[in-house]
């Protein structure tokens, strides 16, 4: 008779599988708010609308960390993409003027490994914590011959309220609206295949070695920032919200300009961060604008009269204004 194969013999542990869930289960628990019906395990998340809507729609996002999980696996620094997989989902929910209520994950892996697993997935809760967001799904998948060395990949998937009528922002917007930046923690998560390319590749550098205050790998790591607490502070004083992604100032401000306006940024007034000023040696400004957010995380679209409230409430600065024009970016 032919010798027995198991599952385990194939690469896959569903004991293991199993010991995670329950690990990860109290976790999981402190994300939740009174909405959240049942709890984990379920086969589907179960989440109550909250009250108070005239006409409610549901918006989605989804999005992942890109190569930046390459430096977090060389590094085996693993517990902070778990934010920024939080953060690029719920930073454009909100730019939809959506109030995000809930989170799923999806990590794929070659081999299950709980401690490094334990350290993504409380990553990803911590996010949700700073989004007010609750955690009420997700998928672990271990697929041997898919993934290898260590190789894990992220998605994420947010769902987020909104008022039907708050939704079309370019209606809000008008000739001479200031144009105030909230400022990055870093490249956030964008970018990284030319940054690791300069840095890596052309530079030689190393991981650990000094950069600014603290170290290339540090600095290069630090999580995407999350502005949903901002949004909910300030989201009757906003016009509309743009979250500078990839493609940068130049490709994502443009989506939120209505026909015959144009935003007009200036360069002088950017603060941009040291890794950007580095960067900016060996790669031609142009493409740096289309590549990095600059050290801008978000660009909220703001009335005059609101300025000075919004810039005492936040650390935002104004970098431009609305001008009549071709619907596009000016960076003058």
């Amino acid at each position: 008779m032919d010798e027995m194969i198991s599952y385990k013999d194939a690469g896959v542990d569903i004991d293991a599988g199993n010991s995670f869930v329950d690990k990860i289960k109290p976790i999981v628990k402190e994300t939740f708010d009174k909405n959240v019906i049942g709890g984990i395990g379920s086969f589907a998340g179960a989440y109550e609308l909250p009250e108070g809507y005239k006409k409610p729609v549901i918006l989605s996002a989804t999005d992942g960390v890109g190569t930046k999980l390459r430096l977090a696996i060389e590094s085996k620094k693993l517990d902070s993409v778990g934010i920024d997989l939080v953060a690029m989902c719920v930073n454009d929910l909100i730019c939809n003027f959506a109030t995000p209520l809930v989170f799923l994950d999806y990590y794929a892996t070659g081999k299950l490994d709980i401690e490094a697993s334990l350290e993504i997935l409380k990553g990803i809760a911590k996010g949700c914590k700073m989004a007010e967001t609750a955690l009420i799904g997700g998928e672990t998948a271990e697929m041997p011959g898919m993934y290898h060395n260590g190789d894990f990949d992220l998605a994420g998937f947010a769902v987020g309220i909104a008022e039907k009528d708050e939704m079309d922002r370019t209606k809000k917007i008008k000739t001479g609206d200031a144009l105030i930046a909230l400022p990055s923690s870093g490249l956030h998560s964008n970018g990284y295949s030319l940054a690791r390319k300069i840095f890596f590749e052309k530079l030689k550098m190393g991981h650990d070695e000094p950069f600014g205050e603290t170290t290339l790998i540090e600095t290069l790591l630090e999580p995407t920032r999350i502005y949903v607490k901002t949004f909910k502070l300030l989201r009757h004083r906003i016009n509309a919200l743009a979250h500078i992604t990839g493609g940068g100032i130049t490709e994502n401000l443009p989506r939120v300009l209505p026909s015959g306006l144009q935003a007009r940024v200036y360069k002088n007034n950017i603060k941009t961060l040291p890794v950007f000023d580095f960067l900016g040696k060996y790669v031609q400004e142009d493409e740096m604008y289309r590549t990095f957010n600059m050290g801008i995380g978000m660009i909220l679209v703001v009335s005059p009269s609101e300025i000075d409230t919004i810039l005492a409430q936040t650390d935002g600065y104004v970098i431009g204004e609305i001008s009549g024009g071709e619907d596009k970016v000016l960076i003058i």
